[in-house]
């Protein structure tokens, strides 16, 4: 399959499931990810050597043209993992999840405006902003970035090629998209329950984890 084409069928696919995970969880049949979308009839293998399938680099050069396609949204959401949304399933989290107030601490709240006034920024650029760089201070890191992923509050956006490795782009949805971010706070939250319960459906994996933060770590 030709990148453009993946590209078209991602975007397709994204649009009417709703909520994707880039890859599979071990294979599982839920929750849904692009790889099952894309390729339903093959168990994807985490292997990147000469031997190992092309489709899982693919797969991850589409993930970050897809994060700043501005056609659909990419956050590391459902436990933490590459997670990509419709606008309308996302502008709906949003109603839902932001109708309460997230217990967020301080190097959470920095991080948060210094990506408000700069975005995106690369996770060297954020660690170096909140004084949080070098391996002692990692877990505060983690700690801090998890609940501005989980709220939505962040997004990924981009890659920056500043180390060894390509650095995710994080961006605050209300610079990088702020009208999505906009409409989705102007969305009352039995609206938005009411929505994504119909699209997505109770039992649904990514349904129920935004059940499940919401009740953790909001607070009315």
């Amino acid at each position: 399959m030709k990148r453009a084409e993946m590209r078209k069928k991602a975007i397709q696919a994204i649009n009417k499931r709703g909520c994707l995970l880039v890859y599979p969880l071990a294979n599982r049949k839920e929750p849904l990810s692009l790889w099952s979308e894309l390729f339903p009839r093959s168990p994807m293998r985490w292997e990147w050597d000469q031997d190992g399938d092309n489709r899982v680099a693919e797969l991850w050069y589409l993930r970050e043209q897809l994060s700043r396609s501005r056609e659909v949204i990419y956050a590391k959401w459902f436990q933490n993992r590459a997670t990509l949304f419709s606008f309308e399933v996302f502008t709906n989290l949003i109603g839902y999840l932001q109708s309460s107030k997230w217990k967020m601490a301080g190097p959470s709240v920095q991080i948060l405006e210094f990506l408000e006034q700069d975005s995106p920024l690369s996770t060297k650029q954020i660690k170096a902003a909140a004084e949080l760089e070098g391996r002692l201070f990692e877990p505060t890191y983690n700690r801090s970035m998890k609940p501005l992923w989980q709220s939505l509050t962040i997004v990924a956006f981009g890659e920056f090629e500043d180390s060894s490795f390509p650095s995710l782009g994080i961006g605050a949805t209300s610079t990088l998209f702020e009208d999505l971010w906009r409409e989705g706070n102007e969305i009352e939250e039995v609206s938005a329950e009411k929505f994504l319960r119909s699209k997505l459906g109770e039992k649904n994996p990514f349904f129920k984890f935004a059940e499940k933060i919401k009740r953790l770590h909001f607070v009315k």
